[in-house]
């Protein structure tokens, strides 16, 4: 073919190659194409044995062999043989044989250098039988090397402004796709995802300032404020893109802050093995990627805050407008220990009442807080809440705050104030370290301040309807209630034992201590009852120095060890000391006659009145 075209000019043929090239070739594969063409034709118009064309690196600053009309064995040579560095010096920017090492006895070396404008582009080397191919007269080696370094700058011009295209219209894409999804992990898994596309050969991390769920496993890393990667913190500061560039591992890492208008979320480290800096074109590209990735993560943590503010006062209101209703105060508790685990994934929840200086655990609170090992968590929160008045919040409890090692790591504490005053604290717990974060905290804070009207509301409920039916001396239950509570449960339970007591000589008492010792009399009586019996019995002063029990479901025999170990306690416990007389009845479903209350009390009123002339300080049962 060249034989042909010699006639014509060689510069026009070489530019109709271009051209044709740029006609078939529609993308970013052009460069190649007309390398291929171009060492064809150079190989013929030339006249030598062999050509090979290197090409220079952007990124790791080198040449590389792009095309060679040789062997393979050729082509390992010239590889080994080309220095940039040789090349780059003034002495070696014009035809030369210097950079280049003969191959063998018969063929000659020949360098041509590729410049634009001052910029090495490359490197033709060709081979030739002529020793003089330099001095050729036949074609002006200077004139082809301009015209070469002028066809090969718009032709890399051309790919890359055609790879430019691609990337920005992937860009675009994937900007579309980044305001179409609220989802930050979606975003983060796109922008590695489009990394990798563009740069397979890279290492890609996201360093996030804040935690991040990497449940697509991503690779993403925490960023450590005081740690030692100083590039990194600098992107994140400063906000603008970073480099760090190591010659002993030939890399070069740039950090690329994900920017958006309130702030910076995190910085994208891209390594690139092998090369020594990057390109301003892959700067910008990588900088418009992670300034997208900052706003579409900006604009998706909005969406989250706002779901999740949403769903805090969705939670206030119903927690709020629950607790408002008529609920007693173990199932307030219940209800806001459901809500808090529900909300907070919490391990365990309790709740305290403060009375007259006594700390109380409120029916409801997670069983641990009955435990010996809560006792450090409870006396510690109590401690600091009645000395600042100012909620807890501690992420590690291992640290010297307590004291105490535990089982639970993570800790919340609230104060539960009215009127200024303290009026109990609840206690929030999780086994696992920082699991608490300070947003959970805040809201925490916000459900405890809106809850604890509700809470003392309950509270003063409760006492004033015990204050109705239980005895103001003693604390136990009034004789009413005690006669409505045996009507309920004789007609729905099986059996039951009532005990009737009586102070034996109480007015004795009276006449020797006074009325006042007298009353502390039957309080300790009373408190000796209260911890002999369960909750679900029921202590009730009957009248004077008449005292009862009732134990629902209980066979007779139990009825018996109650009233034993009370008159053996009274005896002993007492001070100064009174004995007691019971008398004990008990009734059965199928026993349909002796199934009245009234019946029930008058046998165990005629077993007290034996006890009574049979000497007293002892207990009898009823036929």
């Amino acid at each position: 073919m060249v034989d042909n075209q010699l006639n014509l000019s060689w510069e026009t043929n070489l530019k109709s190659l271009f051209v044709e090239c740029m006609i078939k070739d529609d993308n970013e594969l052009f460069l190649d194409r007309f390398t291929d063409k171009m060492v064809d034709f150079l190989l013929e118009l030339l006249r030598v044995d062999e050509i090979a064309c290197y090409y220079n690196d952007p990124w790791k600053q080198k040449l590389y062999l792009e095309k060679a009309a040789s062997k393979t064995e050729l082509q390992n040579q010239f590889a080994s043989t080309i220095s940039l560095d040789a090349l780059l010096n003034s002495s070696m920017k014009d035809l030369c044989t210097e950079a280049c090492v003969s191959l063998t006895d018969t063929l000659y070396p020949l360098g041509i250098p590729l410049y634009h404008e001052g910029e090495l582009l490359g490197l033709f080397v060709v081979l030739s039988e002529n020793k003089e191919l330099k001095n050729d007269n036949r074609i002006d080696l200077s004139e082809l090397r301009t015209v070469i370094g002028e066809l090969l700058h718009k032709a890399i011009a051309i790919s890359e402004r055609k790879k430019e295209e691609k990337r920005y219209k992937l860009l675009q894409r994937i900007t579309t796709e980044f305001h179409s999804s609220m989802n930050m992990h979606s975003v983060l898994a796109e922008v590695i995802e489009t990394l990798r596309e563009v740069y397979p050969s890279f290492v890609y991390y996201l360093l996030m300032s804040q935690d991040s769920d990497n449940t697509l496993n991503l690779p993403i890393k925490s960023l450590e404020m005081d740690g030692e990667n100083l590039s990194a913190m600098q992107a994140y500061v400063s906000g603008r893109v970073q480099f760090e560039d190591s010659m002993e591992v030939k890399n070069s890492v740039l950090y690329a802050p994900l920017l958006g208008k309130q702030g910076v979320y995190g910085v994208l480290q891209v390594i690139a093995p092998e090369a020594v800096i990057f390109p301003d074109t892959e700067i910008e590209f990588i900088s418009l990627l992670a300034n997208t990735a900052g706003g579409a993560l900006e604009n998706a943590q909005l969406y989250e805050q706002s779901k999740r503010l949403i769903a805090d006062l969705r939670l206030i209101n119903e927690t709020s407008h629950r607790l408002n209703s008529t609920l007693r105060l173990s199932e307030t508790v219940s209800y806001m220990k459901q809500q808090i685990n529900k909300s907070f994934l919490a391990d365990e929840v309790g709740f305290f009442m403060i009375r007259n200086g006594q700390t109380k655990l409120v029916p409801g609170s997670s069983p641990f807080f009955t435990e010996e090992t809560s006792k450090h968590y409870i006396q510690y929160v109590k401690g600091s809440l009645e000395q600042d008045r100012e909620a807890l919040y501690i992420g590690d409890m291992d640290s010297d705050k307590v004291g105490q090692d535990g089982p639970y790591k993570s800790l919340m504490a609230f104060p539960m104030i009215h009127s200024g005053k303290m009026d109990g604290f609840c206690i929030v717990l999780h086994r696992v370290p920082y699991h608490f974060t300070f947003d959970m905290f805040k809201l925490m804070q916000s459900l405890i301040h809106h809850s604890s009207m509700a809470f003392v509301n309950s509270i003063l409920r409760e006492e004033l309807e015990k204050m109705v039916i239980t005895d103001y001396l003693t604390g136990l239950y009034s004789r009413n209630y005690l006669e409505g509570r045996m009507l309920e449960l004789i007609n729905s339970e099986t059996e039951g034992t009532f005990i009737l007591i009586d102070i034996d000589n109480f007015k004795l008492t009276n006449d020797t201590y006074g009325h006042q010792k007298g009353d502390e009399v039957l309080i300790q009586v009373a408190d000796l009852i209260k911890n002999s019996i369960r909750d679900t019995d029921i202590g009730t002063r009957w009248g004077g120095e008449e005292l009862a029990i009732f134990l629902p479901k209980a066979p007779i025999e139990a009825g018996k060890a109650v009233a034993e170990r009370l008159v053996e306690k009274v005896r002993k416990e007492t001070n100064p000391p009174v004995t007691i007389s019971c008398g004990v009845s008990y009734w059965e479903s199928n026993q349909k006659n002796n199934n009245t209350i009234k019946n029930l009390f008058k046998r165990a009123d005629d077993a007290l009145y034996t006890a009574k002339r049979s000497g007293k300080n002892q207990m009898i049962v009823s036929c």
